[in-house]
């Protein structure tokens, strides 16, 4: 067995999830380039969630026996909720928090990264049960 196969579920949810997330973060950098902070966070969350759907189906979960299309479209419902937690989060920090407290020091960056962070678990059960969940044969 390999060494990706030998670690548990939650484990390579977590590690396929840590690429996934520098992905988005790194996008989100880039597009704040073009666009607004706002804007980037929400889009980059497409970049992040295209490689997080292709490293789940191809490390992390079994086959479910849907369709590609059905186990997009699930992840993308169960990822809806999870943009809406990275969303409020970072730009809670970066708008509200952060300069309330008078922190600044790469600000944007720092809260995108905390927000991007904080749906792991909820994210991992969604997909888990319902984007992922196996076709009941009966």
């Amino acid at each position: 067995m390999s060494r990706i196969g030998e670690m548990g579920e939650f484990t390579r949810f977590v590690l396929t999830g840590g690429i996934a997330a520098g992905v988005n973060v790194a996008a989100r950098w880039g597009l704040s380039h073009v666009m607004s902070y706002e804007a980037a966070v929400a889009v980059a969350y497409l970049f992040g969630m295209t490689t997080a759907y292709l490293l789940a189906r191809m490390f992390v979960f079994d086959e479910s026996g849907r369709s590609t299309g059905s186990e997009l479209f699930r992840f993308a419902i169960v990822n809806v909720f999870a943009l809406a937690q990275v969303w409020l989060v970072s730009v809670g920090l970066a708008r509200l928090a952060f300069p309330a407290i008078g922190f600044a020091w790469h600000a944007e960056d720092i809260a995108h990264l905390i927000g991007v962070a904080i749906p792991a678990v909820t994210s991992y059960f969604g997909h888990r049960h319902f984007s992922f969940a196996k076709i009941d044969p009966r």
